[in-house]
């Protein structure tokens, strides 16, 4: 059977330390050496996903916005998607009286709006990637993404009140605290479908791993989906297929399992 890998980034293809595990690099270094292509795929940037590629000497296609750009392993853009600047001022303005600190992604740029908030430091730290301080009018191109840092309290509430007032944009939860929002129509979901056609390989025949809510649509329409053990219970219930976590080597398990490596 001819395949695919795709891997969601964060709680599934690294572990709670923000690193791959030995056997999950070893993994995706088997799957070169049988020449079978894989993917990762992400809310990240591209510049949030280049540093994992570099540290573990690996070279794949990228998914980065969810969606809403896609890079071939020789760094051309396949695909980039997103929504104009009038809107991600109008989304921005909706967000001041909560306490979310908005992330503004254009392309490859990544502004906020406070530099010094601990949470985007969090997010420096976690992705090896800077922000920009700045506002909207510091956009030089259409906004791929709006990645909104919450209080865990209240990330479902404002999700909520989100999808009322932007009907027209899509709108997920990454993890307790991060709200992602893309242009309609952008999922991780259709870059796998391009990808594969891309590829030539029949997507009945594809694997992809993820962790969360924003995976759901990929795990969906691929024929071979697994999910971490750290998934949220709620969304074990929707795919039955489980393998280990995020921290206990989950994907190089599952492809183990499966032959294919």
């Amino acid at each position: 059977m001819k395949t695919i890998i795709f891997s969601d980034i964060d709680g599934t293809l690294l572990n709670n330390e923000h690193k791959m595990t030995p056997r999950t690099k070893e993994a995706f270094h088997m799957l070169e050496q049988k020449h079978i292509p894989y993917a990762f795929v992400s809310a990240r940037s591209p510049s949030g996903i280049y540093p994992i590629l570099k540290e573990n000497n690996l070279t794949c296609d990228i998914v980065s916005y969810s969606g809403g750009m896609i890079i071939d392993k020789n760094g051309n853009v396949l695909f980039s998607e997103g929504f104009p600047k009038h809107i991600a001022k109008e989304i921005i303005s909706f967000l001041d009286p909560y306490d979310v600190t908005w992330n503004i992604y254009s392309e490859d740029q990544w502004i906020v709006a406070n530099k010094k908030d601990s949470r985007v430091i969090n997010e420096e730290n976690i992705v090896k990637a800077q922000s920009k301080e700045g506002t909207i009018e510091d956009v030089e191109s259409h906004v791929n993404k709006i990645l909104c840092m919450c209080n865990p309290d209240e990330t479902e509430a404002i999700q909520k009140l989100l999808i009322d007032a932007f009907p027209n944009l899509n709108i997920t939860r990454s993890s307790s605290i991060l709200i992602e929002i893309n242009a309609n129509g952008i999922s991780k979901a259709k870059a796998v479908e391009l990808l594969c056609k891309k590829h030539h390989i029949n997507i009945k025949d594809a694997f992809a791993f993820g962790d969360n809510f924003n995976d759901l649509d990929m795990l969906k329409c691929v024929g071979h989906p697994y999910l971490m053990e750290n998934a949220p219970s709620s969304l074990k219930e929707m795919i039955s297929e489980h393998t280990l976590s995020n921290n206990d080597d989950g994907i190089y398990v599952a492809l183990k399992k499966e032959n294919i490596i």
